[in-house]
This record gives C-alpha cells, structure tokens and sequence, in this order.
C-alpha cells in the first residue's frame, strides 16, 4: 500500500462513526464537586487568578508554538532530541484548555490537533528494530521528529502509549463538532485507541502488564506493580472494546499497594508526586471507589478516594520540605516539591561537611517508602497538584515565580523545569542549557511531560474542563466500571457499547537502507546528556 493512499483508506472506513459524539463541556467558575460536598474548598484571590491565568497562558505557548510542523512535541525544549508521545498525549487537552480560554480558536485547536492523531496513525508499526513507531498499536517512548519512528534503543513503552492515548480520548469527546476536521478527529482517536492490543504486553503466566518492550530483548521483566501512575493504563486497557484487559488485572494491581504514615499523612505511598498527579489529569476520582478502597474506608472509618489519597501525598510532601530533614537551601513552606524532573550534574560534592551526591534527571520524590532528595525543586511537583491541595500549591508557584524572576520564571514559556539553590558549584560540569548562578543552579529546558501537569490540572482546578469532558468518554466509563469503580458522577454515567472498527492493517517499515543499530550507552534517556543529533547512533 502506498503512503499517499492510506489515509484515504483510513478514512472511508472510520468517518461514518464520527457524526455522534458527546457534546464538550461548558466550563464553570469553580471547581466541580463530588457526591454534592467539595474536599477542597478553596475561594482563589484576584491575584491568584491573575497568576493562573498568566501561568497557564504562557505554559499553553510552549505547546503551541515550539511544537514541529507534524504535530511530535518535544520531550524537551530549547534542547531537542526527540519527541516524546507522553508529551504528545498531555498537548491535545492543552489545544482544548487553548480554545476555551480564547488563546486560539476552536478551528485552529482542531486543526492542531488532528496533525498528531493522523500523522502517528499512519505510522509504520511492526516488530523492526528499525523503521517503525510502535508495535500492536503501542508506540514507542520517543520518536524522531523527521519520520516519527523510534528513536534509537528507545523501548516500546505501555505507560506512554497509555498517556497518549487519554490526550486522544480528550480529543475525541471535546471535539463534538460537525466540521470534517472535527469528524476527522473523532475517526483518528478511535482508531488509535481500539488499535491498541493492551493484553499483549505481558510477560510469560502474569496477569499484570509490563512496562515494555525491545525488539531486541523482548518484554521488560519490571512489570506495572503498586499504585503509580500505572492506574491510567489499566483503566484504558479494561475500557478497550477490541484489546481488553480482564478484571482481574485490576485486582492484582491493587494487591500490591503500600499504605504507610509519612509525615503524620496516612496514604497509599509513591515517592515522586507525579505518580499522584498523572492519571488524576485525566480522571476525577472524587467519590468514585473501587474494591480497594471501599474496604480501606470501611478499615479507617472515613470516606477515602484516590483523590484525597493524592491530597494526603502532597501535604505530607510539603511537610517534608519544612522539616527539611537534609538541610537544603531554600526549602520553606513555600519553595518545595520533589518529582522526576532534571537535575545539575551526577556528581559527589561536599556540602555542610558531608559529601552529597547530585543527580541530572532523576524520579525525585519523598515517602515511607524511600527519600530521593539532592535538593533539587520542580515546579510540576506543585503545579500538578494544584486541585489537591491549593491552599499550598498556588502561593508556593507564585512565591517561586517571585523569587526567581528570569531565571526560573520566564515571560516566554512560564517555569522552567526545576532550580537548586544549594547548587553553586561554578567549577562542576553541569547538564548542557543549564546555568550555576550565585543563587544556585537553574535548568533552562522546558519538559513536555511537566510542563503538561501545570496547564491542565490549573485548568481541571479552575473549570474542570478536562475532567468533565472525559465523563463522557464511553471508553473511561467502561474501564472505571470494569476496575470496580462506583459512586460519585460514575452512578449517572453509562457506557455506551462502542462499535467495534474493522481496521485494516498498520503499514509496515518500508525500504529501509542497510544498517545497524549502535546503542550508545547513556544517551538514549531524556535527561540531556549524550549527542544531540539522532544519526549519531547509526552507522551504514
């Protein structure tokens, strides 16, 4: 089949289901609520609404303007390597937050939008090291930004394809228009999430998925084990109507959960706070339940959620930061929040007489479970977790925006990644785009994957957009009944039978020349290091 063709072909068979999608939804001046009581009552001064809304207008910019011709938004940017399809899937409810609050039109967000979902559609898939960007309709991690095909040893990743695929869902319930493009986005985001085959990704006899896998190893022992930002796979692989996932995956999910006290906050532990915050952008688990934890509120004689299970995270995070157990510069009860982001150097230096290892990109975080603190501070820690708790998350972006005007906060793009005021090292090799400064170390890289948690959880706060257009998602309705869930909004929603789509077959790697893949050790990761041009990894 050629290329020009395919789509077309695409096309003819998909459209027909397009006509009848859900209605977007219209946004509201506060946070919606849940079984009729809101946990976070939370009045927003005008200052802060004035921050929020610069905040969320400049970080909406980076999306829109840095973002390549074909819709693959950078991993990370000014320095750009690869594209990262997490980053991609946390841009398409960004192009809708852009169209409500007026900073493009509904036309362009839809136009914008169906660029990605069309061009990864068409995309060869196949089990070739070379010369595709997935496989089974998983994709991998990074792509190249010339022909969206894997970049380099990258793996094929079930928790990024997951990411991608509720930015898609987004996309097809906010985009309930009657235009072709809007038609077009509804096609493309069903065919790319039926395509999915989510119970494929499992290692030999397990009920649980695996983190990926490697055209040169097979599947990746490390399996989606524990409460994480795992949650989201599962609810999207059980509301497939092709490819699910069997309930029980959701049982032994559960199983293996972690309910510790850290910083007087009982809670299901996970140490960086984006393991709290990333299927929460998607999903409103205020007074929705599963198995789990209706037998864990009945255990501690008190409604508990998922969503006051994130609050709890975070609070006991921004008590660790006053306590500041490590002596770090800065920590207060306004600068804080530890989650993966990047970092000054890998290296060992003396600090308040001890010797203290730093890292460059690192899943920073703080529970029972363990500390993975170099005094290293992200905004996204905060800003994800903006609906939690923003009786904390709001001052300290604010307090960071003020205290670190131009180096951190920026009138382009909004924050960027992360700071270390106890990094002052002048003499120490430091990441590339970043600099020590006698306030101490700043990135100057903006991460897509952080980047996203701010604008759309500010948003879900604000006006709950994202949230209540996934509520009509027949797809997440289905997962979430599947899982177990009941209560709240979930009692009113009905999922919809789905027809099932008679895709025809991904395209394969087309004529590919003669050459090998050379892994690089050190440089396939996002964290910034290792050449920075991709034919660097190939030889002829």
């Amino acid at each position: 089949m050629t290329r020009s063709s395919y789509p077309v072909l695409v096309l003819v068979a998909l459209l027909a289901l397009a006509a009848c999608a859900p209605s977007a939804p219209t946004a509201v001046s506060s946070p919606p609520t849940a079984s009729g009581a809101d946990p976070v009552a939370y009045a927003l001064s005008a200052e802060e609404e004035a921050f929020l809304d610069t905040l969320q207008h400049r970080t909406f910019r980076w999306f829109w303007e840095t973002t390549p011709e074909n819709g693959l938004v950078h991993d990370r940017w000014p320095s750009r390597d690869f594209s990262s399809v997490a980053a991609i899937g946390f841009a398409l409810p960004a192009y809708g937050i852009g169209a409500e609050r007026g900073y493009v039109t509904r036309r362009q967000a839809a136009e914008r939008t169906l660029t990605p979902l069309r061009y990864l559609y068409t995309r060869p898939q196949g089990p070739e090291q070379l010369g595709t960007s997935g496989l089974r309709g998983y994709f991998y991690h990074f792509l190249e930004y010339a022909d969206g095909t894997r970049f380099r040893n990258t793996e094929l990743s079930t928790i990024d394809t997951a990411l991608l695929m509720a930015g898609v869902l987004f996309s097809r319930e906010y985009f309930d228009g009657g235009t072709q493009t809007e038609a077009d986005v509804r096609a493309y985001a069903d065919s790319l999430y039926q395509r999915v085959e989510w119970p494929w990704a499992r290692n030999e006899d397990e009920t649980v998925l695996s983190m990926g896998w490697h055209p040169e190893s097979n599947m990746i022992p490390y399996e989606w084990r524990g409460y994480s930002e795992g949650m989201i796979l599962y609810v999207l692989g059980l509301g497939s109507p092709t490819h699910p996932l069997a309930p029980d995956t959701w049982t032994a999910w559960t199983d293996s959960y972690e309910w510790e006290d850290f910083y007087g906050y009982e809670h299901v532990n996970f140490t960086p706070l984006f393991g709290h915050q990333y299927s929460h952008l998607f999903v409103d688990f205020r007074g929705i339940q599963d198995e789990w934890m209706r037998q864990k509120s009945a255990e501690i004689g008190e409604p508990f959620d998922y969503f006051e299970n994130s609050r709890r995270a975070t609070l006991s995070q921004h008590a660790y930061a006053i306590d500041n157990p490590r002596g770090w510069r800065g920590y207060s009860d306004l600068i804080w929040g530890l989650t993966a982001c990047d970092g000054p150097a890998d290296v060992t230096l003396p600090y308040n007489g001890e010797d203290r290892e730093f890292r460059t990109y690192w899943a920073r975080g703080a529970s029972a479970d363990h500390v993975n603190d170099d005094g290293t501070i992200t905004p996204t820690a905060t800003g994800g977790s903006i609906p939690f708790a923003p009786e904390i998350t709001i001052p300290a972006l604010m307090a960071m925006a003020e205290q670190y005007p131009g180096d951190l906060w920026t009138e382009d793009y909004g924050l960027r990644d992360a700071f270390n005021p106890s990094f002052t090292y002048e003499d120490a090799p430091i990441k590339r785009n970043s600099e020590v400064t006698d306030r101490g170390w700043f990135d100057h890289d903006y991460l897509g994957i952080d980047q996203g948690p701010i604008l759309i959880m500010a948003e879900n706060f604000r006006t709950g957009l994202v949230w209540e257009t996934l509520k009509k998602s027949p797809y997440i309705v289905r997962g979430l009944q599947r899982a177990g869930f009941r209560g709240g909004w979930l009692d009113g929603a009905r999922a919809e039978a789905m027809p099932l789509l008679d895709l025809p077959p991904a395209r394969t790697a087309e004529d590919l020349p003669d050459r090998r893949l050379v892994v690089v050790l050190g440089s396939s990761t996002a964290e910034g290091f290792g050449p920075s041009a991709s034919d660097s990894t190939w030889v002829n």
